[in-house]
C-alpha cells in the first residue's frame, strides 16, 4: 500500500515537537513531499517552518514548487535572496520568473556575487533557447592536470556542485576540450595521463539553439548531462537528465495544445483573457471552414429533399472520417520527429496509412451494410432492396471517405513539415473539419449519383 508521506509530514508539523526534533524528523522526507505539504499549511505555519528547516533545505523544497511566487512573497526580499542564492541557477531562474518584474529585480540585486552572475546570464536568454534551460552546476577541470590534481579539483568543486557523474574538461582559454566519466577517473592509476581518459568528440549543444530544434538530439544521446557551449566554443553550462525530462514534458504539452486547436499550452493560473487569446485564432479559422462545409451541405439540398433518410447517417460518416484523419495525424507527427526521415520512408508511411484506411473502411462498410440495412427496413419502413441500397451507399461512403481522410491526415502534416511549420499545427480540429468537407462531398455525391440518378430511389 502506498504511504501518504504528505499526511505524515503534516502530522509531524502539527505534533508540537521541539524545533530541533521537528527538523530532525522532517529531514527523513524527500523535498518533493515537503513541497506538497507546504500547500496545506497556513502562511504563519510556513513562516515558522522556514526558520526551523534552514535556508539550504528551503531552497531544495522551493525547486519542487510549481509556482514559487506566493511562497517567496512570504519571505522578506533579503530572505528570499538567500533562498534563491542556494538554488541551482536554472531552478533559481524558474522561481524568479514566477515573480513580477519589480519583485524579481529587488531579489536579484540582493543575490550573492556568484549567483547573480549565473542568474543574469540565464535570464539573458529567450525562453525558447537552450541556454535558458541549462544549469551552471557542474564540475570543470583543466586538460593539463594530472590524475591526482583532477581528483583534488573534483573533491573541491563537489561541495558546491552535485552534478559529478561527468567531469567537463576545458583548455587554458576555457574552450570546451572534452569530458571524463567519473568512474574512469576513480579507477585510473596516478601514473596515467588525464588525456587518455578524456572523450574528445563528446556531444554538445549550443546556448542559442532553439529547444525544439535540439531536443531530439539530446534525447537520442541519453547521457546524464550534456555540455552547453557558446558561439566561441566556451563551456557555459550543462543540460541534465532532469532538464531533459522537463523539456520533453514542455514540448509534449505544447504539441498537445496544438493538437487541441490552441496556440499555446494553458494552465490553471491563466486568466480568462489569455485563454481566449490562445483559443480564438483557431476557432475563427475553423468557423470559416465550418461555413464552407455548411455551404457544401446546402448544395445537396435536392438530395435531402428527394431522399430525406440520407441525413440520418450524415453524422456517422463525418465522425468516422474525422476520427481516421486524426489517427493518421497522430501517427505522422510521431514519425516526423525523425529529422532523417527519407522520401521513401514518407511514401511508405503514406501507403501504409492508405491501406489501413481502406481495410478499416471495408470492415466498417460490411458492418454498416448489414446492420443499417436491417435498421432502415424495420424502423424506416423501406423494402429490403431499397434498405440495402441505402446501407450500401453509406458503406461505400465510409470506404472512400476513410481512405481520403487517411491521406489528408498524413499529407497535411508532411506538407507543414516540408515548409518548416510545426506539424502539430495541423491540429485535430483542422484535420477533422477538412475531413468533414471531404465526407460531405463523398456521401451526398454518392447518394445523388448512385441512389437517385442510377437507381431512382426516392
Amino acid at each position: 500500500m502506498q504511504k501518504n508521506y504528505v499526511q505524515e509530514i503534516l502530522s509531524i508539523i502539527h505534533s508540537g515537537l521541539p524545533k530541533a526534533e521537528l527538523a530532525e524528523k522532517l529531514s527523513d522526507y524527500h523535498e518533493k513531499d515537503l513541497a506538497d505539504a507546504l500547500e496545506a499549511l497556513t502562511p504563519a505555519e510556513r513562516q515558522s517552518l522556514y526558520s526551523i528547516l534552514g535556508v539550504d533545505t528551503v531552497a531544495e523544497i522551493f525547486t519542487y514548487l510549481d509556482d514559487a511566487e506566493p511562497y517567496l512573497k512570504e519571505l522578506s526580499s533579503h530572505e528570499a535572496a538567500k533562498v534563491i542564492s542556494n538554488m541551482d541557477s536554472d531552478d533559481a531562474v524558474d522561481a524568479l520568473e514566477d515573480l513580477d518584474d519589480t519583485d524579481k529585480n529587488e531579489i536579484v540585486n540582493k543575490l550573492d556575487k556568484d549567483s547573480v552572475e549565473d542568474v543574469k546570464m540565464l535570464l539573458s536568454y529567450d525562453e525558447d533557447e537552450i541556454g535558458s534551460r541549462m544549469t551552471t552546476n557542474y564540475i570543470s577541470i583543466k586538460n593539463d592536470m594530472t590524475i591526482r590534481q583532477a581528483m583534488s579539483e573534483l573533491v573541491k568543486q563537489a561541495g558546491e556542485n552535485d552534478n559529478i557523474s561527468t567531469l567537463y574538461v576545458v583548455d587554458k582559454n576555457e574552450h570546451f576540450y572534452g569530458a571524463i566519466d567519473l568512474k574512469d577517473l576513480i579507477i585510473a592509476r596516478a601514473e596515467e595521463s588525464l588525456e587518455s581518459l578524456i572523450v574528445r568528440s563528446y556531444p554538445y549543444v549550443t546556448d542559442r539553439e532553439q529547444v525544439s530544434d535540439c531536443i531530439d538530439r539530446i534525447v537520442d544521446y541519453a547521457e546524464r548531462s550534456l555540455p552547453v557551449l557558446n558561439d566561441a566554443g566556451k563551456l557555459v553550462g550543462i543540460i541534465t537528465s532532469s532538464d531533459v525530462v522537463e523539456l520533453v514534458d514542455d514540448e509534449m504539452g505544447d504539441d498537445y495544445a496544438k493538437l487541441g486547436g490552441l496556440t499555446g499550452e494553458e494552465d490553471l493560473n491563466e486568466n480568462v483573457f489569455e485563454s481566449v487569446k490562445k483559443r480564438l485564432p483557431w476557432l475563427i479559422a475553423l468557423l470559416f471552414l465550418g461555413m464552407l462545409v455548411s455551404s457544401v451541405v446546402g448544395a445537396f439540398e435536392s438530395v435531402v429533399a428527394v431522399l430525406p433518410v440520407v441525413i440520418c447517417f450524415q453524422s456517422m460518416v463525418l465522425d468516422m472520417a474525422g476520427n481516421v484523419g486524426t489517427q493518421s495525424l497522430a501517427v505522422t507527427i510521431r514519425v516526423l520527429v525523425d529529422e532523417n526521415l527519407t522520401l521513401s520512408k514518407k511514401l511508405q508511411l503514406l501507403w501504409k496509412e492508405t491501406r489501413v484506411g481502406l481495410l478499416n473502411g471495408a470492415i466498417l462498410a460490411v458492418m454498416a451494410l448489414g446492420f443499417l440495412g436491417c435498421y432502415i427496413h424495420f424502423f424506416k419502413g423501406y423494402v429490403w432492396t431499397s434498405a440495402f441500397l441505402l446501407s450500401g451507399c453509406v458503406g461505400l461512403s465510409l470506404i472512400v471517405s476513410m481512405v481520403i481522410s487517411s491521406l489528408v491526415g498524413t499529407l497535411i502534416p508532411m506538407l507543414f513539415h516540408k515548409i518548416h511549420i510545426d506539424p502539430a499545427v495541423a491540429s485535430g480540429p483542422l484535420i477533422t473539419t477538412i475531413n468533414d468537407l471531404v465526407a460531405v462531398v463523398v456521401y451526398y455525391g454518392l447518394a445523388m449519383v448512385v441512389l437517385i440518378d442510377l437507381f431512382h430511389l426516392a
